[in-house]
């Protein structure tokens, strides 16, 4: 991985431990912290791949668009990315609305699957390429 690409997969990393940590004590932050995980996972295999994202919404579109569609991952995943950044909102934006113990769980075991699933995806990938369409610097439609 380029220097970048690994530096976001120690943030993921990271993230999923901190929000394994938090989950009893504020499952709005081991939310947050496990879509965190997924986010930067995800944004380090499109990285290691030559394509950058400048908004949330365009990496979970690209997990779709790139990932799902073409059958590399499943449908699944796909779900349980878009799951984790709808958790998340609510963990950081909720208001009166608050992430369950429960729900706190299920996000670091989803985080955790598509942290695993990144890693099977680079070692199916090999090495670096601009595989996903030549997109850099992707921006949201």
């Amino acid at each position: 991985m380029k220097d970048e690409a690994q530096d976001l997969w120690d943030r993921a990393e990271g993230s999923l431990r901190v929000a394994e940590a938090a989950i009893s004590e504020d499952p709005n932050s081991a939310a947050s912290r496990a879509y965190f995980a997924a986010f930067h996972a995800v944004s380090s295999l499109f990285l290691s791949r030559g394509t950058d994202f400048s908004k949330h919404s365009a990496v979970e579109a690209a997990v779709h668009r790139d990932l799902v569609k073409p059958g590399l991952w499943s449908k699944q995943l796909g779900a349980d990315y878009s799951w984790l950044a709808t958790v998340r909102s609510t963990g950081d934006y909720g208001g009166t609305l608050h992430v369950s113990k429960e729900d706190a769980r299920s996000a670091v075991e989803r985080a955790h699957t598509i942290l695993d699933a990144v890693r099977a995806t680079q070692q199916r990938s090999g090495p670096p390429s601009n595989e996903c369409r030549g997109r850099t610097h992707e921006e949201e439609h």
